[in-house]
């Protein structure tokens, strides 16, 4: 199983059998509901999970409370940021919590050390994958400083869709607010303005994306 996922989901992680084979020895497939905090901000990191399956999301959580959706994690990539964690011996920047029922590969953070060492192709995998967590905060960075809530809310929106491969959207107008670090009222009053302009219709427990 988890070497069928490798394959499929990894294919640059298996272009060296022997790496593959370490991968396979060290790690355990784990099947998480939806809700599941895989990782705690403040927590030290003990597993690097690989994604097979489902959808996860990375916030950077306040003193008070308060969280920003950093970035997703998709099928085929890992969390950058447990990754750097582990690197330095330090605690997690940030909470990760699986959005969408998942089936992720698990390898033990001090199997992980081991793996780098040994293989080249370990680290460009995840040098390659920090470029790409990288640009998409850069963009959050940008649609944070610099865009009006209503187009960050609605490119919001249109990034939920694609990942989620539906234009109908099953949340809350709270969730939003969370994932955006803005207030319910906010979000609802942008909402309703959104679909006054034709660009969503707002339903009962979901939004459709037009």
């Amino acid at each position: 199983m988890i070497s069928k996922a490798l394959d499929t989901y990894f294919p640059k992680l298996v272009t060296m059998p022997a790496l593959k084979q370490d991968i396979m020895a060290i790690s355990t497939m784990v099947t998480l509901d939806a809700g599941t905090v895989i990782l705690k901000q403040g927590a030290y990191v003990k597993v690097i999970p690989l994604l097979i399956s489902g959808l996860a999301k990375v916030f950077k959580e306040d003193e008070d409370g308060h969280e920003v959706l950093l970035y997703y994690i998709k099928p085929g990539e890992s969390c950058v940021m447990s990754v750097l964690s582990m690197s330095r011996n330090g605690s997690s920047q940030v909470k990760a919590i699986i959005e969408e029922k998942a089936e992720i590969v698990v390898i033990p953070v001090d199997k992980v050390m081991v793996i780098a060492k040994k293989y080249p192709k370990w680290n460009e995998f995840i040098y390659d994958l920090f470029n790409i967590k990288f640009e998409e905060l850069l963009t959050v960075i940008q649609i944070l400083t610099f865009s009006n809530k209503d187009i960050r809310l609605l490119e919001y929106l249109k990034k939920e869709v694609v990942l989620k491969k539906n234009t109908v959207l099953h949340t809350t107008h709270q969730q939003i607010a969370i994932e955006l670090g803005s207030s319910r009222e906010v979000i609802s009053r942008l909402l309703k303005k959104l679909e006054n302009e034709g660009a969503i219709i707002l339903k009962q427990g979901s939004i459709e994306v037009l």
